[in-house]
């Protein structure tokens, strides 16, 4: 038997596509029917490829991990009223829910502005909805606080918006990554800033704040009843982390308080601060001062709001802007959603909606 020469075999020869001889790596195994990791749930963060996993965790009134669901689309729409050929302007983009439904209503002919913050979430958003169909004729997006939208509004060349759309608050893509720091449920680092790239963390907010300045901000944000307990544990101190707040909130709360209220309290706290590092509040007034320049004569705005502090400055905005005369018509009461929507999506619960038409 003759020997080969093995050294006169070449082993790529000249314009041959050689296959790849690396080993198949098989995806690491799902872990259960609910992964407890936020980076081991491949089956909800890549929701394309799998609708059956999705489809359940939906119908158990669950959000999938990196999605989030639109709060009371059908009210919104019939408050905003979209027709072919308008101008709309959501303020808060998010993932997008609310907008995949206005932009077929406003076509043909019509516009959709995205404003969000976000640099992590924004291009992601802005890429699905791509993938609907609608280029840049029809949906633009700038990384923006709606506290700017009238310089939004310039950049983008439109006098007025006919509808314009802010649904406050934090998303379920936010919350559920743990990188953000934003949930009380997992570990991660206490930042919980919407825009990562600028300001301070939350912990970082902690650090640099009195205890009489905290005490006012949490009864403010979050009507915290026991406010001046937690202000003096925290204020002042260093907290990296999301777990060691709330280890720390959990010793500084009175023993008498409940489980259940240790919790609320706890929850309560996170989104203090959520809106105090984000300066959610001082963006909303300038949002409601600048907002009835924005709209077109006869144009309708919709704002989702999610809590006490949110509500109170909406509603003022508007009976002020209907006193003016700026508003011909605004909601009576705010609008709830309904048993139904909390029941298969628990996070809309607090939910509280206005509406306002602008004078023509």
């Amino acid at each position: 038997m003759n020997k080969v020469n093995e050294k006169s075999i070449p082993l790529n020869p000249p314009g041959e596509v050689v296959a790849n001889t690396l080993p198949h790596r098989r995806r690491i195994r799902y872990p259960g029917k609910n992964p407890r990791r936020f980076e081991d749930k491949y089956k909800e963060l890549e929701a394309a490829d799998y609708p059956e996993t999705i489809s359940k965790i939906l119908a158990a009134g669950k959000t999938p991990a990196g999605t989030h669901r639109p709060i009371m689309v059908a009210e919104i729409l019939l408050a905003l009223h979209p027709k072919s050929g308008e101008t709309a302007v959501d303020c808060t983009l998010g993932y997008g829910g609310h907008s995949r439904e206005i932009l077929p209503l406003i076509q043909p002919g019509g516009r959709l502005i995205g404003l969000d913050v976000d640099p992590i979430e924004l291009p992601k958003t802005e890429a699905r909805l791509r993938a609907l169909g609608f280029g840049p004729e029809a949906f633009s997006v700038f990384r923006s606080n709606f506290a700017g939208l009238p310089k939004i509004l310039a950049a983008a060349e439109v006098a007025g918006a006919d509808l314009i759309l802010a649904d406050l608050g934090v998303s379920s893509m936010q919350l559920d990554d743990p990188a953000r720091g934003f949930s009380v449920k997992r570990q991660g680092p206490l930042d919980m800033r919407m825009n990562p790239q600028r300001g301070q963390s939350a912990g970082e907010f902690i650090q640099g704040i009195s205890p009489a300045k905290l005490e006012r901000l949490l009864r403010e944000n979050a009507d915290e009843p026991h406010a001046g307990t937690l202000a003096a544990a925290l204020a002042g101190h260093s907290f990296v982390s999301t777990s060691a707040l709330c280890d720390a909130l959990r010793h500084a709360l009175p023993k008498s308080v409940s489980d259940d209220d240790r919790i609320k309290s706890i929850r309560r706290v996170f989104q203090a601060l959520r809106i105090a590092v984000n300066e959610e509040l001082v963006a909303l007034d300038q949002f409601l001062r600048v907002l009835p320049e924005c709209v077109n004569p006869g144009g309708r705005v919709a704002i989702l709001t999610f809590h006490s502090g949110e509500d109170r400055r909406v509603k003022k905005a508007f009976e002020a802007g209907l006193c003016e005369g700026s508003y011909g018509e605004i909601a009576d009461a705010p609008i709830r959603p309904g048993f139904s929507e909390i029941y298969d999506n628990p996070r809309s619960s607090s939910a509280k909606l206005r509406w306002a038409r602008k004078s023509l």
